[in-house]
């Protein structure tokens, strides 16, 4: 049986609830509010124990790829978005068309943003790095201003500086 573990993490954007099971990240998501906090007994295996490091080192500007095995349940065509999310390098940003366009029909752009709203492995799996036609800032589950913090933040650290938005 595989049990699935939790914790939090205080980041300098919020608290993130960090789930999993022993060989998989599940989910890395954002607590904006205590009813979202689960009062049962919290469990950290080693792997949440690796993926809490990891985001640490991510917000002390030491990491710019993870070293997780992650996994969410999806239909074949949600596997391949949040797959070719994974291939956005850091400090970069692809939009909503492009990313439709990886995935070789420029029509699905609406199926492709309604499956980047539904990735539950935030900021792995970066979908904060998909961003409208016009460079707009749309759409982060997180909240946009989340999304615009880690853009800023990423770009400071691969450029140096802090223009993108």
């Amino acid at each position: 049986m595989n049990e699935n573990y939790y914790t939090y993490y205080e980041s300098p954007i919020g608290l993130i609830k960090i789930g999993g099971t022993e060989q998989y990240i599940t989910e890395i998501s954002f607590i904006d509010n205590s009813q979202q906090i689960e009062h049962g007994i919290p469990g950290v295996s080693d792997l949440l124990h690796q993926c809490t490091e990891e985001l640490i080192e991510y917000f002390q500007g030491r990491r710019k790829t993870f070293d997780l095995p992650i996994h969410q349940e999806g239909t074949p065509f949600q596997e391949k978005v949040w797959n070719e999310l994974l291939s956005i390098p850091y400090g970069k940003t692809i939009s909503y068309l492009d990313l439709a366009k990886k995935m070789g029909d420029p029509k699905c752009i609406r199926a492709a943003a309604t499956t980047n709203g539904k990735n539950k492995i935030a900021i792995i799996v970066p979908c904060h790095r998909v961003i409208g036609s016009d460079k707009s800032l749309t759409g982060y589950s997180g909240g946009l201003w989340r999304k615009k913090w880690l853009l800023q933040y990423e770009f400071k650290i691969t450029h140096g500086i802090q223009t993108l938005f």
